[in-house]
């Protein structure tokens, strides 16, 4: 079955980096659009970045943009988010998602359904 398996989550000072690393099994890596979202304590479970097949292109939450950024290996079957300059509201669980059927689940908040979803990692970013 798939599995997504995210790490690299932790506690970091504000204006600091991290890196989150999602590993896949059970899919055919290389044919999927690959996404992150967070969640935040009281929140709603948000976009944050997703990538094409072959890294061709990228997508950004207006948050995020230029702080973060999304890359894949495909020959690793992981899927990557570099966080820097983060922020305390960047501070929530993490987690990568894969689409069951079309691609555009990702990018619609009404499908969250229609995603295979990781366990998450938690990120706290402290001022």
């Amino acid at each position: 079955q798939v599995q997504l398996v995210e790490s690299g989550g932790g506690l970091v000072q504000a204006g600091g980096s991290l890196r989150l690393s999602c590993a896949t099994s059970g899919l055919i890596f290389s044919n999927y659009v690959m996404g992150w979202f967070r969640q935040a304590p009281g929140k709603e479970r948000e976009f944050v970045a997703a990538i094409t097949q072959s890294s061709g292109s990228t997508y950004y939450a207006d948050s995020v943009k230029g702080r973060f950024t999304i890359s894949r290996d495909n020959a690793k079957n992981t899927v990557y988010l570099q966080m820097n300059s983060l922020k305390v509201e960047d501070t929530a669980v993490y987690y990568c998602a894969a689409p069951r059927g079309s691609y555009r689940a990702l990018f619609d908040p009404r499908e969250k359904e229609s995603l295979y979803w990781g366990q998450g990692t938690q990120v706290t970013v402290s001022s």
